[in-house]
């Protein structure tokens, strides 16, 4: 007992070093900012009226920007009320730093990919509606879609839990694994364990994890814990104590891969309370999804490409599937994952999501854990409703954050007042992130119904059209509705000061 606590204790200490450091250091850059800004004398007023300068120029690039207009909108609104202070952090913010580098990188990890995402031409059977979906993600944003390949649905993280066991036992080449947040517990280290086990047998185990999703769950020596074990292991985007635009594009995937053939993906992170072995906020409902046959291999490039941002040691074609299986698989409907990245020029996640709601003609059925969208998003949710589909929305009811709760529920009057019938889950927390649509086209993956998600974040998902789990999806999505309360403009009544901070709340998402 006085080991575990000694231990416990000892990552405590880790990291409280490291958050208290960082902060230190972002706070120090703060109050440097403010000293240059304030001031009384001659030359601090010289000095800020040069930066008020700045700021209108700043403002100026800012509204010309090829940009979502929310983030217009919060930088302007955030010099205007600090014209001399505001001008200074966007500079700082968005070009001190490596983001540039970063980015062409990573476009240049992408391109060398191309090669190995064959573009499908056998669409005969697809349903017209589909085939708009389907083309943007394939002759566009690079992504095939596939025939030869099985998908099973996930409503619950304990069922998810087994079923990655499982695979993962039976991998004979590799195993790669991609999570946002990874957190001591039953669940990672069972599959840890696991992982272990397979390196020591010579399969290739890699793991990447986001630095900042693990910022509070991880200390600083769990990377060489796992290449002790013979986990290699890839830290994304190592949050570092600078003002940078940078740290904001995190790694939100959720992805487990073996020998090519498997993945899974969805809204489960590697932590205990996405299984409710440990209860927070209720009980935590979630989704996922596997993939098996052809489909995988575009989650297996996913992954490759993240590895190679810092390793670039992998010929693509080398980890192709050698006997593949999936050649026996009977095609069951179409399938197509698809990847986003903040770098592509191209919300592909956000224009995923508002093409299964333009296309729906009957209903269109949405989980997600924040309702916190843009002018484009609420436009299409709008018109669907109002155009006589049956649009449903559910949010959380038990939220894990209470700036996310407040923000997202000052967009339910609007979309109410339009039709859209808004729940929320009353056994817990919501996380999964699903749509369907029309008993033909859903999709399930890691992005939410937020500024985050769609356009700073990694994230990815799986498009299933015409497939028998898209009636799975559907199915769970009901009887999640059946435990869920129905919001209504009564329940959307705010008083002065409600709605005084949700405004401002609103104003600020994007930078949330």
């Amino acid at each position: 007992m006085d080991r575990l606590r000694n231990k416990k204790k000892k990552w405590i200490r880790l990291i409280f070093r490291r958050r208290v450091f960082v902060s230190f250091l972002l706070l120090v850059q703060m109050a440097f900012i403010l000293a240059l800004t304030a001031g009384s004398s001659l030359a601090f007023r010289y000095v800020s009226f040069a930066l008020s300068l700045m700021s209108i120029v700043v403002s100026l690039y800012i509204i010309n920007k090829k940009e979502k207009p929310a983030y217009k909108v919060t930088w302007v609104f955030l010099i205007l009320t600090f014209p001399i202070f505001g001008g200074v952090l966007y500079i700082i913010f968005h070009f001190a730093s490596g983001f540039e580098k970063f980015k062409a990188l990573f476009i240049k990890r992408k391109e060398e990919s191309k090669p190995f995402l064959a573009i499908n031409n056998e669409l005969a059977g697809v349903e017209a509606d589909c085939l708009s979906q389907i083309r943007y993600l394939q002759n566009y944003a690079g992504f095939p879609v596939y025939t030869r390949t099985q998908a099973q649905y996930f409503a619950d993280g304990q069922d998810f839990f087994l079923k990655v066991l499982a695979e993962i036992e039976k991998a004979e080449r590799y195993i790669f694994l991609e999570f946002f947040i990874l957190r001591p517990g039953f669940m990672l280290d069972s599959i840890i364990d696991l992982l272990e086990k397979k390196a020591a047998q010579g399969l290739d185990v890699r793991v990447i994890y986001d630095d900042l999703g693990c910022f509070f769950s991880l200390h600083t020596d769990y990377k060489h814990n796992l290449e002790d074990k013979g986990v290699q292991c890839l830290v994304f985007n190592p949050f570092k104590p600078a003002l940078s635009s940078l740290q904001n594009n995190r790694d939100h995937r959720k992805l487990v891969i073996i020998d090519g053939k498997t993945a899974f993906t969805g809204g489960l992170n590697l932590a205990d309370e996405y299984i409710n072995r440990l209860e927070r906020f209720g009980h935590w409902k979630d989704a996922a999804i596997m993939i098996r046959g052809e489909a995988a291999w575009s989650l297996t490039v996913l992954f490759l490409q993240m590895w190679n941002l810092e390793r670039n040691e992998d010929d693509f074609a080398a980890f192709y599937p050698r006997t593949p299986a999936e050649r026996q698989l009977s095609t069951d409907g179409y399938i197509q994952p698809y990847g986003d990245s903040p770098f592509d020029d191209d919300n592909v996640g956000e224009h995923v999501y508002i093409q299964i709601i333009n296309n729906a003609k009957e209903y269109v059925y949405i989980n997600t854990p924040y309702l916190v969208v843009d002018d484009n998003m609420l436009s299409a949710l709008m018109l669907s409703a109002k155009s006589g589909v049956d649009v449903r929305i559910i949010t959380p009811h038990h939220w894990d954050k209470e700036v996310a709760a407040i923000t997202s529920r000052s967009y339910y009057r609007q979309l109410v007042s339009a039709g859209v019938k808004i729940y929320e889950y009353t056994g817990g927390f919501n996380h999964s992130k699903t749509f369907v649509s029309d008993d033909r086209v859903a999709t399930v993956g890691t992005a939410n119904l937020d500024f985050r998600s769609l356009y700073l974040h990694f994230e990815c998902g799986v498009c299933l059209y015409q497939n028998s789990a898209v009636r799975d999806i559907k199915k769970d999505f009901l009887e999640t509705l059946a435990v869920s309360r129905q919001i209504t403009l009564t329940d959307c009544s705010r008083n002065a000061l409600q709605r005084v901070v949700q405004d401002v709340l609103r104003v600020f998402a994007p930078l949330m």
